[in-house]
């Protein structure tokens, strides 16, 4: 998530406070691996100039500080997304993602394949991830099918980042390929206990801006066959902020109110979380002492609004 406000040019991104965000995700959450520019940070809402730079900022920030940085370089069109890519490379990040394109639709497997190696082949040497997301992108194109036989066309295919609730086929993606070693990153925050028990090998999501910490806490548990306490984390805190909310705009009141790092509004078609629901989101912080500052108010971030 990396699209914050400045309060003198809003709707612009405030690129200086990436360095802060990447120190608060490392310090105060434990996450050290970051996914640039996906659906949290609005990155097919940003123009390609501003995408190259927020990538940039990452890879610059996080050089040795974040152990990965993955860039998405999804795009409608094939050669922004190939950019993007080539870009990725150029500026030293760890890997690429790619979504299906949704405007003009792959209607079938190789199709969707076809635009996916065009994509890989613009950077041959970055580790290369499909971002399976239906619910958005409307391509209904299962990821076990998908997979199947996808590294012969694409040899640097190294995983996949499952954000879906499909929970067969994200299995099917796993039992079909345990031998390839491909990485299985499952992207629904609210069901990571029942993706890690199919065979999950890490998660992307929203969630982590906020609850790194407690959601390592729920992963070690795991590891270490204590499902009781797993489900605990999961039913305490994922359930609970499920409740909340877990769309962009409410994520990043969230993320503001927990870490105090202004993340703004979203941009336009969006629109800013409501006061009503800050309100609420604050109170339930601060029940479960979520909180190190007193209210929103005494923090003056309504200038981000």
């Amino acid at each position: 998530m990396a699209h914050t406000c400045n309060p003198s040019t809003l709707g612009e991104i405030n690129f200086s406070v990436i360095g802060q965000y990447v120190d608060y995700l490392v310090k105060e959450q434990g996450v050290k691996n970051v996914f640039v520019n996906g659906t949290t940070g609005e990155g097919l809402s940003l123009s390609i100039s501003e995408r190259r730079r927020v990538a940039e900022e990452w890879v610059t920030k996080g050089r040795n500080k974040l152990d990965q940085v993955v860039i998405h370089v999804g795009a409608l069109s094939l050669k922004e997304s190939q950019e993007l890519a080539q870009h990725a490379a150029e500026i030293g990040a760890d890997g690429i993602a790619v979504i299906a394109p949704f405007f003009l639709k792959p209607w079938n497997k190789d199709v969707l394949i076809n635009f996916l190696k065009e994509v890989a082949a613009a950077a041959p040497a970055l580790p290369f991830y499909y971002y399976h997301i239906p619910a958005l992108t409307g391509i209904k194109i299962r990821a076990e099918e998908l997979l199947d036989g996808i590294q012969d066309k694409i040899p640097t295919f190294q995983g996949l980042k499952f954000s879906d609730t499909d929970l067969l086929d994200f299995g099917q993606c796993v039992d079909q390929n345990r031998q390839r070693q491909f990485a299985f990153l499952f992207g629904v925050d609210e069901q990571l206990l029942s993706a890690l028990v199919m065979g999950a090998t890490g998660a992307v999501g929203s969630t982590y801006n906020y609850l790194g910490k407690k959601t390592n806490q729920m992963l070690e548990a795991f590891e270490q066959k204590d499902f009781s306490v797993a489900l605990n984390y999961q039913s305490h805190f994922l359930i609970y902020f499920s409740c909340l909310g877990f769309g962009v705009s409410q994520t990043k009141a969230i993320m503001t109110l927990v870490s105090g790092i202004p993340m703004g509004p979203p941009r336009l078609p969006l629109q800013k979380a409501s006061r009503e629901f800050t309100d609420n989101a604050e109170a339930k912080l601060k029940s479960l002492n979520f909180l190190s500052f007193t209210s929103l108010k005494d923090r003056n971030l309504e200038a981000c609004s």
